[in-house]
């Protein structure tokens, strides 16, 4: 019993002090109203491969701008985003291009992280770039958002199976929102080699290599939601059980994509 005790112990040490394979990063916002009708960044700090900008904007919000320092995520990167929209404040955050999930050695997944928080009277637009999954690539990605009952947001999802004339890496996705702690939406989307069955047929994707959604959550929803309806082939709007709508989408393309979800604002009036 001693000498198997003390080969655990030695196999729980030689564990915890094995060199970590990847990038561990984690970026973090937050956005504070000033009192003064405008918006302040006391948190800005980048990390790793994500480097952060704040950029000209318009009006009383602020505009901040993802940008990939580094090739990320690889396989055995663990990546995070931490934004926060103290209440009264209004935060914009896009990317300046597309992410690429990449294959790395050993094999491992990569996670990428997202964290959002929105306070009473606040206002996030989460709008980044698609996310591309490459070839051989291996990549879980959450995103869970923590609403007050009188925030807005709107939060825009975009996937690309493979790049040009290649197949997809293995994609899984999960959206959790969390509105004045309550669950407003919880899904998960999966593609790819070991996905399960089905994931590319006509029931999912029928052919597309593109698939998006776009969130919208709106208090003034209580007061009149927009209605359920087809947007063309193969879009949809449904309105969730609270102030919001869910937009979902499949394309041929990244353009098809944008292109879809951006003729959406007009229904919701954003």
């Amino acid at each position: 019993m001693t000498a198997l005790t003390t080969a655990t112990d030695n196999a729980t040490e030689a564990a915890a002090t094995a060199p970590a394979t990847g990038i561990t990063a984690c970026a973090r916002i937050t956005a504070r109203a000033d009192g003064r009708g405008s918006t302040a960044l006391p948190v800005l700090d980048g990390d790793g491969p994500l480097a952060l900008r704040r950029v000209r904007s318009t009006g009383p919000g602020v505009k901040v701008t993802v940008i990939g320092a580094m090739s990320a995520p690889l396989g055995g990167d663990r990546l995070a985003v931490e934004a926060v929209a103290e209440p009264g404040a209004r935060l914009h955050v896009a990317s300046a291009a597309a992410t690429i999930a990449l294959p790395g050695h050993g094999g491992a997944p990569a996670g990428y992280d997202v964290r959002l928080t929105v306070g009473e009277d606040a206002e996030l637009r989460w709008l980044p770039e698609q996310l591309i999954s490459a070839h051989g690539s291996h990549l879980r990605m959450t995103t869970r958002a923590e609403l007050a009952a009188t925030a807005r947001l709107i939060l825009r999802e975009e996937q690309v199976l493979g790049r040009a004339g290649e197949p997809p890496g293995r994609l899984t996705s999960r959206l959790t929102v969390y509105r004045a702690g309550r669950p407003l939406l919880d899904q998960e989307l999966s593609y790819g080699p070991g996905a399960p069955r089905g994931w590319d047929g006509p029931a999912v994707l029928g052919g597309g290599r593109a698939v998006g959604q776009l969130l919208v959550v709106d208090p003034a929803f209580a007061a009149r939601m927009p209605e359920a309806r087809v947007l063309g082939e193969r879009a949809v709007l449904t309105p969730l059980a609270g102030p919001a709508v869910l937009v979902t989408a499949v394309a041929a393309d990244a353009r098809e994509l944008r292109q879809l979800l951006d003729s959406v604002t007009i229904f919701v009036g954003w």
